[in-house]
């Protein structure tokens, strides 16, 4: 269903573009309206999420909004104006004020900031580079305030936001006080060593700095040096309080910066009298409100800002979050690319999603890109998508993919303006929401307690005076003190938005189908063939999916003015046989989207029964096979028609067959194992492509286990030599032999040698007997089943010896290792490769198999006795080191066999078989005899190129340098 769709390979965007069908380019999709909430966004521009946070607490800071409101063309200019020489356009005010126009007014999703930025001076990169939101707040503010110069809003900025501080210095010798004012427009915090925002200003105005000892204090009035005490107090208060928190530090050891993300906490209301200088007012002159949070998550070099805001006008919808996520988010499972996939498009207002934004999208999401996080183990996500069509579907031809459980609205469905509802107010009369970028979600106030510590924490918090009330007339009243030419632009934007949504969704609903008239068409060895193949025998027609299977039978009767008796529509599709009939439609009832038609879909219109007098067969129970082509070894099957007496081909030399999968790279998967169960327990979609395999299944109850022979140098060497023929052919006669294996420093070959199909209730003992049948085994010499081991392959690796009664696993692969002695494992015998190394060189003799008992003490102190006793030399000289090499290096075994418990003080036994070296069979021992070589390091020449290769690969796969800082600033004109 998905057509060309997914024929990508290796990217995550891919072609959606189709041969003869029409084509919806993303960039043609309008604006989506605004979400649950009614508020609007603020699209990220690459790097810009600091200043939609601060601009998103600008606008719902009231008086800030309606301070810049009542600044009006006269005072301001026009922006057609800004163009003309001379003219003195405030370029920034205006478009700030449109921004907040189309925030409140405007239906859309979220609003672009491209105007806003260009009035900064900004290029295209500039929108690209990350900067710090307490550093915006500062110079947006100097940039507004150099642009009102000369306007009645010029002092405006002051009046909400500017505080003075006074230092003051006392003398302890005169009583001398020296002070010193100075404006702030925020309060910068300290973080670190402090526990609260209430600790950090009491440190900040209450606490005093005593200069004395080899800091003293020059006094003016007693000239000399004096013991003095140093202290600042808040002298006047701003209506709005802005707190920026000191989160980065510098760490002067490892000369770089670093985020403090411990627990520091702030309070809804704080109350500053003990920080003031004058302290006789009433307590609500002190009494603050919290009501705007930036928080920051990440570290110093990169990160995202988002927003916590109380919706003082209550302009937004608020909805308590559980029942939000209840309706609007599926359960998100973050290792299961179908429940990410489907929790993505499902919270899309309009239940579908462009396909070139899924991966950003799921970046979004899960912090992960598809190649990174899923390519591997299902392929790119185009033809994940196309595997799973039972749950997905493609929209307009290719841009768009939807769920199939989400059909869009009826065409005679009027959209549905949101509605203001009392239902689900907070208890707390608190309207907090969380602004994300383009995203905005109800939160509850206590959410806010989960921002006091971490990577994601609070970075600036925004206090208003509690005397500050709003009047009712603004509450829920969007168009509270907007301008009327604000105003006026705003409603104009919403007629062509739904002038664009309503074009857009007639388009994107239009499919093109392409009708098969049964006039046309002859049968002809069970399948449709066209009865004039010179003329197309197709009618397109386009019509609107939203509409019922009823209305499209309809438009074809008007269509076909001589036609008579019953119309039956089937879904159809073209093969190289000819023209497939699958299912009917019969439902009239149900919408052309929930019957599964989209564009370039093929409906075969005929009256249900014959084409041309002849019976038409289209249900599986009717079909069976009539034709098995081979194809690169593999069979295709088509099922066209019952035979009443069906013939095996000459061809078919084989009778036992089954079915396979096609797994997501297109090649032969998994086989269908229980043949009574359903299609649909099977999950076999229509369109999927099964492979049919020669060989039978094994019955219920049995594995079938591919069988491998391994075969060392030293054994290679003389099966080589041997004069036996047949011997030669298990080798290297068949053409089977796939890899090499490195052991240690040992090549061993392995061989394919067939099947063996066994009970998975049998014994090991069983499985060694039964794979000595195999024909290529016949001359192998085996006296009995305990000269030979069991060997579990993973990957062409040689990975873990069976033993005992241990089972086998469904679809492993197995080795067998030929023994020159007889051999019974235990379940904690270890088989290792030793090798000691070469005095005075650095390089090693050829490795011995070593068994090594761990049973009763896995300790290094019980492998060095066994080696000692191996090469009998004495425990105490021996050096060991085990082999990584796909590091290329060497971990030391260390002499100790005993550490020392803290908690009960207790020795414990050191397990060579547990962390940090988990010896297993087939790992790789060094040795150094320190009685003769003075060498402790275990490396190799070859060691030391594989390091050198890593590294290099390291190298070329290391992220792109960090990318320079960049000064932020904004471009204002003179208007003094």
């Amino acid at each position: 269903m998905f057509g060309n769709l997914f024929e990508e390979e290796g990217e995550e965007g891919f072609s959606s573009a189709s041969s003869k069908g029409r084509v919806v380019k993303g960039g043609d999709e309008p604006p989506s309206p605004r979400g649950r909430s009614n508020l609007c966004g603020i699209k990220n521009q690459g790097g810009t999420c600091y200043l939609n946070s601060l601009l998103q607490t600008l606008l719902f800071t009231p008086e800030f909004r309606e301070e810049l409101f009542r600044l009006g063309p006269e005072e301001l200019g026009c922006l057609e104006d800004k163009e003309k020489p001379g003219s003195k356009v405030r370029v920034i005010p205006l478009e700030l004020q449109r921004l907040f126009a189309r925030l409140l007014l405007v239906d859309q999703q979220s609003a672009s900031t491209a105007d806003l930025t260009d009035s900064f001076g900004w290029n295209s990169s500039e929108g690209t580079n990350q900067h710090d939101v307490q550093e915006l707040n500062r110079i947006l503010f100097s940039a507004l305030e150099h642009s009102l110069v000369g306007t009645s809003g010029s002092t405006f900025i002051q009046q909400l936001y500017h505080g003075t501080i006074v230092n003051s210095i006392v003398c302890k010798e005169c009583g001398n006080v020296s002070q010193r004012q100075e404006d702030f427009l925020d309060l910068t915090v300290c973080v670190c060593g402090v526990s609260s925002l209430e600790e950090a200003l009491w440190n900040m105005f209450v606490e005093e700095e005593l200069f004395e000892g080899n800091n003293l204090y020059r006094c003016a009035q007693c000239d000399r040096l004096v013991t003095a005490a140093k202290s600042a107090k808040l002298k006047k208060l701003p209506p709005f309080l802005t707190m920026s928190l000191l989160r980065f530090s510098f760490d002067f050891t490892k000369c770089e910066r670093y985020k403090e993300t411990g627990r520091y906490s702030f309070p809804l209301t704080i109350n500053i009298r003990p920080f003031c200088e004058q302290t006789d007012g009433e307590d609500s002159d002190y009494s603050y409100e919290l009501f705007s949070v930036i928080i920051h998550k990440g570290g110093c070099y990169g990160g995202h800002y988002h927003v916590y805001i109380n919706d003082i006008d209550q302009l937004g919808q608020w909805e308590p979050p559980e029942e939000v996520i209840k309706v609007c988010e599926p359960k998100l499972q973050a290792d299961d690319p179908l429940s990410v996939l489907t929790a993505i498009i499902a919270q899309e207002p309009s239940k579908s999603v462009l396909v070139d934004q899924l991966g950003q999208k799921l970046m979004d999401k899960i912090g992960s890109s598809w190649n990174k996080k899923f390519k591997k183990h299902y392929g790119p996500i185009g033809k994940f998508l196309h595997s799973h069509n039972d749950v997905f579907m493609l929209l307009s031809n290719g841009p768009r993919v939807a769920l199939k459980a989400n059909p869009p609205s009826p065409v005679t469905e009027p959209p549905v303006p949101l509605e203001q509802t009392t239902d689900s107010e907070p208890s707390t009369g608190s309207h907090w929401f969380d602004l994300n970028d383009s995203t905005v979600t109800s939160i509850r106030e206590s959410d806010i307690e989960k921002q006091f510590q971490g990577k994601e924490s609070a970075y600036m918090l925004f206090y208003r005076k509690a005397q500050l009330h709003r009047p009712c007339e603004a509450l829920n009243n969007p168009e509270y003190k907007v301008p009327f030419h604000l105003i006026q632009m705003a409603e104009e934007e919403n007629i062509k938005l739904q002038q664009m949504r309503e074009k857009f969704e007639a388009t994107n609903n239009t499919v093109e189908l392409r009708l098969h008239l049964v006039h046309s068409y002859r049968l002809e060895n069970g399948a449709l063939q066209p009865a004039n193949k010179v003329q197309n025998e197709i009618t397109p027609l386009n019509f609107d999916r939203r509409k019922t299977v009823g209305d499209l039978r309809l438009a074809i009767y008007q269509m076909q003015e001589f036609w008579e008796g019953d119309m039956a529509l089937t879904v159809a599709r073209s093969l190289p046989a000819g023209l497939h009939l699958y299912n009917t439609l019969t439902d009239d009832s149900i919408s052309l989207y929930s019957a599964g038609i989209y564009t370039n879909s093929d409906l075969f219109v005929w009256n249900g029964r014959e084409v041309k007098k002849s019976k038409v067969y289209h249900k599986l129970s009717e079909m069976s096979i009539i034709q098995v082509t081979n194809l690169a070894g593999f069979y295709f099957i088509r099922c066209v028609v019952q035979l009443s007496s069906p013939e095996p081909s000459g061809n078919q030399s084989c009778t036992c067959w089954h079915l396979r999968r096609l797994d997501w790279c297109e090649e032969v998967g998994e086989p269908l194992m229980d043949e009574d169960a359903s299609l649909s327990e099977l999950k076999i979609s229509s369109g999927e492509t099964l492979v049919i395999t020669e060989g039978h299944l094994p019955p219920k109850g049995f594995l079938k286990l591919s069988v491998w022979l391994y075969l060392g140098s030293k054994n290679m060497e003389t099966y080589l030599n041997h004069t036996d023929e047949q011997m030669l052919d298990v080798v290297s006669g068949d053409g089977t032999c796939h890899s090499l294996h490195v052991f240690g420093s040992n090549t061993a070959k392995l061989t394919s040698v067939g099947q063996v199909e066994i009970s998975d209730e049998a014994t090991l003992e069983d499985l060694k007997t039964q794979v000595l049948t195999l024909p290529a085994l016949q001359n192998v010499c085996v006296p009995t089943t305990a000269f030979m081991r069991m060997w579990q392959l993973e990957g062409q690796r040689l990975v873990r010896i069976l033993r005992g009664q241990q089972l086998t696993l469904s679809g492993a692969d197995l080795c067998v290792q030929q023994l020159l002695k007889e051999e019974e494992l235990g379940s904690k015998d270890v088989v290792l490769h030793v090798k000691m190394g070469i005095p005075g060189e650095r390089c090693y003799y050829p490795p011995e198999e070593l068994v090594w008992d761990a049973s009763r003490d896995s300790s290094p102190r019980s492998l060095r006795t066994c080696l000692a006793a191996h090469y009998g030399l004495s425990p105490d000289c021996l050096l060991l080191a085990k082999h990584h090499p796909d590091k290329h290096i060497w971990e030391e075994i260390s002499n100790w066999s005993q550490q020392v418990s803290k908690k009960k003080k207790k020795k414990k036994a050191e397990s060579l078989l547990g962390a940090p070296f988990h010896l297993k069979d087939g790992d790789t021992i060094g040795i150094k005899n320190l009685l003769i070589d003075n060498n402790r390091d275990f490396i190799t020449l070859e060691d030391e190129q594989g390091q050198q290769r890593l590294r290099e690969q390291k190298k070329a796969g290391q992220n792109k340098a960090r990318k320079p800082e960049v000064a932020l600033s904004i471009s204002v004109g003179e208007f003094r």
